[in-house]
């Protein structure tokens, strides 16, 4: 059975809204092509972005235009019909996203962070399916971690043995893209006690995703609830995960990756806006120069940003060539190292310039650029909020202890 969209057996709630059936989208073939794409959908992700944030209206049509795109597919393997872009290039791509809409453009990240899991973990047969599957138009969500436990790493969803096949039951929290996605992959616990990410239609009778997402930062990304009771789970749709405990692989890097371009766009918005602001609505001090764009404490402040600004977006493209140098030869032990150090590097580098950036804006622009119509406020709150997705202070210690002591970092997606 192919991996197809079904109507007939969906129960929803009376907040759960669906998305369109998949239809074929664009198909990008070149990594140019794919920023020249970018660019197209990032115009449509900053009309309204502001509005969408104030009043939290979810980007419905702005993610179908995305998937119609192609963007969606841009990193499948070219041996399944795919672009297979240079990692640089899918940091691109993000980055001018999210300088957009910081929210609109974490809505599809968890899709490359699984399909990058996809390559490293399923069997050929898995990978031919789900890398159809997404140029045909299929979107992937994500079910995030428990809130329950100690560590955000334990699993409680279970997917048990049943007389029609399997049936996944369990709650997950942070769960972006699934209330947009076609299909929900899960980390689950399998009946021999094996973790698995399990594949899981999200019309499946049995899945209920909830928009409770409270965050005060990317307020339109939906990252809320999802539940699975006694969900049906079709069979060839589990992968096993235990083998990447000894199996070098990117999915880590790779998912870090897009997390560090998202913030590098988030800051490059943020200076953005805040130029615009400064040049047509900002008044100059009283009794110092006769235009604001004369201030010498505002110019100084303006070239900090833009070294800053700088810097992090070209560690970023540094950390993408290191992972397109890195894929292609057989990933080893200390490869794979080397790629979480680099985008750890990046991640660092993204995040302070995020929270620079966004605070710097209102710095810069003065008390009317706080007026709530502008929203300007949104992209300090989406830096802060996104930022959070991982510690950064953790970044830190990884590329210490790398450098002083040659220690290799754990090989999780968090690296």
């Amino acid at each position: 059975m192919s991996l197809q969209h079904r109507a007939d057996d969906r129960v929803a709630g009376p907040e759960d809204r669906r998305p369109l059936p998949p239809s074929r989208p664009h198909r990008i073939s070149t990594d140019a092509e794919a920023i020249e794409v970018a660019r197209v959908v990032a115009a449509r992700f900053a009309d309204g972005a502001a509005g969408r944030d104030c009043d939290r209206i979810l980007p419905w049509t702005e993610i179908e235009a995305f998937t119609a795109s192609g963007l969606g597919g841009i990193t499948v393997p070219r041996a399944y019909g795919g672009a297979d872009v240079a990692h640089a290039t899918l940091a691109k791509v993000f980055a001018i996203l999210a300088a957009a809409d910081g929210s609109a453009a974490q809505i599809p990240q968890s899709q490359f962070g699984v399909l990058a899991l996809v390559r490293a973990a399923a069997t050929p047969d898995q990978q031919a399916r789900i890398f159809e599957a997404v140029l045909a138009g299929h979107r992937i969500g994500n079910a995030g971690p428990s809130r329950n436990g100690k560590a955000i790493t334990q699993v409680e969803t279970r997917l048990a043995s049943a007389p029609d096949g399997h049936r996944l039951t369990g709650t997950r929290y942070y769960s972006t893209g699934a209330l947009f996605a076609h299909w929900i992959p899960t980390r689950a616990v399998g009946p021999d006690g094996q973790p698995l990410l399990v594949w899981v239609r999200r019309d499946a009778l049995g899945v209920r995703v909830v928009d409770d997402w409270q965050g005060f930062g990317q307020r339109t990304t939906a990252s809320g609830t999802v539940l699975f009771e006694a969900a049906p789970i079709e069979d060839g749709l589990t992968i096993e995960l235990a083998p990447l405990a000894e199996r070098p692989a990117l999915f880590g890097p790779v998912s870090q990756l897009v997390q560090a371009a998202i913030d590098a766009g988030i800051a490059r918005g943020a200076t953005e806006a805040a130029l615009d602001f400064v040049r047509t609505r900002t008044r100059p001090y009283p009794f110092t120069v006769e235009t604001i764009t004369e201030d010498p404490h505002l110019l100084g402040e303006v070239g900090r940003l833009e070294v800053d600004l700088h810097a992090a977006e070209e560690v970023l493209a540094r950390a993408g060539r290191t992972l397109d140098r890195i894929a292609a030869a057989p990933v080893t032990a200390q490869s794979s190292a080397e790629a979480s150090v680099a985008v750890a590097e990046a991640k660092i580098l993204t995040t302070e310039v995020a929270l620079e950036a966004a605070e710097r804006l209102l710095e810069l622009a003065g008390a009317s650029a706080t007026r709530a119509s502008y929203n300007l406020g949104r992209f300090w709150r989406d830096a802060r909020v996104h930022t959070l997705h991982d510690p950064v202070r953790w970044k830190y210690h990884l590329l210490g202890d790398y450098t002083l002591n040659g220690a290799l970092p754990a090989r999780h997606q968090w690296n």
